[in-house]
């Protein structure tokens, strides 16, 4: 089966028309990240992250082989980017690592929620260095989301930060340098290539760190780790194919739905505690993401030029 090519889209795409084509690719996304924080927290009960992650990493390696037949073969893997390649998978590696880390110090819904720190970074990246337009309903979908976000990370109006909500905080900001890359390599770079290398680099990354804290796992540590792979691998796939149909920036904010659903989950399996705060701040979420999927077509048509696809 042959694919979309990053440059095959002659006239630049309006907003809706990015959000149409990434919508569905950001809906797998969201359901498998979902999948990967519940499987994490569940090994990490008796697995080093470490070992999860070298483990994730080459189970991945294999669950890629039918998406790399599906996009021409082997020759598809080639790249001239190796450079940005790893240097984007060094920084998502120490994101990731820390992201699992979290996992084992503060509730899932707050993991999730700091995390979501991460698209202000990501506008000003794309801004700064991807040349991506902003408009007021970016700016405001960011800002809606924000404070959503500090709404459900610190409930309550505290401002204690522990060593878990720091270690996620910093995973976020590695997070948002490693989308920009990804974007960045999206303009040349098929999906599956850039989730190869990725699995690769963090496959070499992590093989030593591993080996030193290696235990067997048992089987249903076992079947915990291949769902991360199983939905790490292909959430990896959704997301680099969203952000070939859109800009960062339309993108990242759909993210923001990750955050309720995920306090939700953690208020189904683990009794994690849903307030007041934490239902309005996941309105403001909603609400950022309705401003920058609905009405910031209205300016662009005005001004007759849509963003850069």
């Amino acid at each position: 089966m042959s694919s979309i090519h990053p440059h095959s889209a002659a006239i630049p795409l309006t907003v809706p028309q990015q959000a149409r084509r990434a919508v569905p690719w950001m809906a797998g996304w969201l359901l498998l990240m979902l999948v990967v924080a519940v499987a994490g927290r569940q090994a990490t009960r008796e697995l080093d992250v470490f070992q999860i992650m070298l483990m994730r990493s080459v189970m991945g390696l294999v669950l890629l082989v039918p998406l790399v037949r599906m996009a021409g073969g082997i020759g598809v893997l080639r790249s001239r980017q190796l450079p940005r390649h790893v240097g984007r998978n060094i920084v998502h590696y120490a994101a990731q690592y820390g992201w699992f880390l979290a996992l084992t110090l503060i509730p899932l819904g707050q993991v999730v929620a700091i995390e979501f720190t991460m698209p202000i970074w990501t506008v000003v990246l794309a801004a700064l260095f991807l040349g991506e337009r902003l408009n007021r309903w970016k700016v405001a979908a960011v800002v809606f989301g924000a404070i959503g976000v500090a709404m459900i990370a610190l409930p309550g109006g505290g401002s204690a930060v522990g060593a878990g909500q720091a270690i996620a905080l910093a995973a976020a900001l590695g997070f948002a340098v490693s989308i920009i890359l990804v974007k960045s390599l999206s303009r040349t770079e098929h999906a599956v290539t850039i989730m190869f290398w990725m699995l690769l680099v963090q496959s070499v990354l992590g093989l030593w760190p591993a080996l030193a804290v290696w235990r067997w796992p048992t089987p249903a540590t076992w079947g915990w780790v291949t769902l991360i792979a199983i939905a790490g691998t292909y959430a990896h796939y959704c997301m680099a194919s969203a952000m070939r149909h859109a800009d960062a920036t339309v993108v990242v904010p759909m993210d923001f739905l990750r955050v309720p659903l995920s306090a939700l989950v953690g208020w189904l399996l683990y009794a994690e505690r849903i307030d007041l705060l934490m239902a309005l701040g996941t309105l403001l979420i909603l609400a950022g993401n309705l401003l920058n999927l609905w009405r910031a077509p209205a300016p662009a048509a005005t001004r007759g030029a849509g963003p850069r696809a």
